[in-house]
């Protein structure tokens, strides 16, 4: 029998330690005949990102040893930090922004020399004994860092050609099956990539140069990403010109679609790489893609096409790599009820074989809650969508005269999407009772391009009425109480928390990590890569001072009445933390209770063990003594102003 117990109060087996004492994350995997690599991120070493090679017999190890960290700074998001060839890995050392060499079963030598120059997104060409890559140039001090395309001498080091220059990004440099041609994506300020991204290809002559530009996608209002060449020398990529971003081919004259359908096939490129597909032969994709915010699997035949769904015990793919012979597929695998995995599945049978899980999951399943997908009426006559975690924990049960707290979770970017997969942070709080909605508002992807765009112009409105709307539907339906009502979120969702904690009191807390107060402030101190998104999202600046200053919070606070925790990196580079800090101090000043944690050595996302510790377990208390109930356990307190 469960015994009764407040909501916020049940015990729980999901701690802190648990979820960081473990658990790391998969990035970026890369095939090398029947070799797999793949990156991992341990937050037990200091938050470092290691290469791992799986070898033909199944033996996993370890290949890049500390201090090295496998991780690119292009674009501060970095991403493809790594390329393999035959029996050398080249990689980007986030410590130093060197690419180093590294033949496996040896020590990492530096290739490249000392300097401020990052490099991401590498391919190697053995026809010319060159890598070819992105290249942010960080030389001239406080101006905006240069990007282009460059190739490496992998003998020497050094830069020997400068492939493409003159745009403000450059990404996804592919080189043809022949060594002739290189394609790559290219966009300028003030778009996004995920607005408008061009797909050209050029030619190398004798000297390694490319020339005889052509581009090949990319007029108009288009976003273009993810190409790749066919085992036939034909160029496959992922446009939005249909308002989905579906699968095209270039013969070289022109493009064709290769299957049309209302589902994306590529998620907003933040990261360089993340493809969402690959050849396994001449004539065959193996693609996931996501409609309605669900993820998929299938098999698309490129002459017929056709496309067969594989069923699977996953809900979300990421960097699905096929094996040399056209049977295998290697991915990283997500879904409600089990740990993230490295994945290998047998296209034919359909049956799959784990290779490596991000964590291992002791737990019975009692303690664990199932998202429900919901979609809810919001402002406009629109529709917004999340996923729904009820409470749960096979232990206790709540008094029947109370309703459960809610956090409303929104996810950053804002284009990015909630993810169908095990999460042990919101298992954290559902097992203690809590109720948590994961939020996709308007501008999430997974729903094609009008809903994607549908927030520019209204960042700080469309998206804060969908999560009040969202709140509210599950209030109207007795599934959350309406006096206990959080919002919390991370960078852009960090924003959208403090907008709506300043506009509106549905929501009667907060928790902001590395979120955005000030949007004219952000304008002039973030990075190159995001430094004209706020145009897309609010309006021409400085022409719209005026709704900057409207839609920043710190020029509101005087209208914030619920409690806030804060949460912020000092190396934050994306959103610098003065923003959390002159937000912290204007509510400590209006005697509002206020918590403000920051994190030595951390940037825009925490990914040390200890820090991310600490900031969950700071969250509980702080809940715990704004809404008064006891927990279960203790907690490592967190000081609160104004209490």
């Amino acid at each position: 029998m469960p015994q009764t117990a407040p909501y916020g109060s049940w015990r729980s087996p999901i701690t802190s330690d648990l979820i960081v004492g473990e658990q790391i994350e998969f990035e970026q995997i890369e095939v090398e005949g029947q070799d797999i690599y793949w990156i991992e991120l341990h937050p037990q070493e200091g938050g470092r990102y290691v290469i791992v090679h799986r070898t033909p017999d199944g033996r996993i190890s370890d290949l890049t040893p500390p201090p090295y960290n496998a991780r690119s700074a292009v674009h501060e998001y970095g991403g493809r930090a790594f390329a393999v060839y035959q029996d050398t890995l080249y990689f980007s050392n986030y410590n130093d922004h060197r690419i180093y060499r590294q033949t496996i079963g040896e020590a990492p030598v530096p290739l490249t020399a000392p300097g401020p120059l990052y490099y991401a997104d590498m391919v190697v060409d053995p026809h010319r004994l060159r890598l070819h890559c992105v290249l942010e140039d960080h030389s001239r001090g406080d101006e905006e860092p240069v990007n282009s395309l460059i190739s490496v001498d992998l003998v020497s080091g050094e830069i020997a050609q400068t492939l493409a220059d003159g745009n403000d990004f450059y990404t996804s440099p592919r080189l043809s099956p022949d060594g002739s041609k290189l394609a790559f994506v290219t966009w300028n300020h003030p778009d996004m990539p995920w607005d408008r991204a061009e797909l050209w290809v050029g030619h190398f002559d004798g000297n390694g140069a490319l020339g005889d530009l052509q581009q090949v996608a990319g007029d108009g209002e288009e976003a273009v990403l993810q190409p790749e060449w066919a085992p036939d020398g034909s160029l496959v990529f992922v446009s939005d010109r249909s308002d989905w971003w579906n699968l095209y081919r270039w013969d070289g004259e022109q493009a064709e679609p290769l299957l049309e359908m209302p589902a994306e096939f590529g998620r907003p490129q933040w990261l360089l790489g993340r493809p969402s597909y690959g050849f396994t032969d001449a004539e065959h994709i193996a693609a996931a893609y996501v409609a309605n915010g669900v993820w998929h699997f299938g098999l698309l035949d490129t002459a017929s096409k056709s496309l067969t769904e594989i069923e699977t015990p996953f809900s979300e793919y990421w960097w699905p790599r096929p094996l040399p012979g056209g049977e295998q597929v290697v991915f990283i695998g997500g879904s409600p009820t089990a740990a993230t995995a490295i994945a290998l599945l047998d296209l034919q049978s359909g049956e799959h074989s784990i290779l490596r899980r991000n964590f291992r999951l002791d737990l019975d399943p009692g303690y664990l809650s199932s998202p429900q997908p919901i979609e809810f009426p919001t402002a406009d006559g629109q529709t917004a969508h999340g996923l729904y975690y009820p409470p749960h924990n096979q232990a206790f049960q709540a008094p029947t005269d109370q309703l459960p707290p809610l956090i409303v979770r929104i996810h950053g970017g804002p284009t990015s999407a909630v993810k169908h997969e095990l999460n042990l942070e919101f298992q954290f709080w559902t097992s203690r009772g809590f109720a948590l909605l994961n939020m996709d508002y308007r501008g999430s992807t997974g729903y094609g391009r009008p809903y994607r765009q549908s927030l520019y112009g209204q960042w700080g409105v469309a998206e804060v009425q969908d999560c009040i709307h969202g709140a509210r539907y599950l209030v109207e339906r007795r599934l959350a109480d309406p006096q206990r009502l959080i919002i919390a979120g991370k960078s852009a969702g960090g924003y959208t928390t403090l907008q709506a904690l300043t506009t509106d009191e549905t929501f009667k807390a907060g928790a902001s990590r590395y979120g955005v107060s000030d949007l004219t402030a952000l304008t002039q101190q973030t990075h190159k890569f995001e430094v004209h998104y706020l145009e897309k999202l609010v309006g021409p600046y400085p022409q719209r001072q005026d709704l900057y200053r409207q839609r920043s919070p710190l020029h509101h606070s005087e209208r914030l009445s619920s409690p806030v925790i804060f949460f912020q990196g000092l190396e934050d580079k994306v959103v610098p933390p003065e923003q959390s800090a002159r937000m912290a101090q204007a509510l400590r000043e209006k005697g509002v209770p206020v918590a403000y944690v920051t994190f030595e050595g951390e940037g825009h996302k925490f990914r040390r063990a200890e820090n991310l510790k600490r900031a969950l377990e700071n969250e509980l208390y702080f809940y715990s003594r704004v809404f008064g109930f006891e927990l279960a356990d203790p907690v490592e307190p967190v000081e609160i102003d104004n209490l």
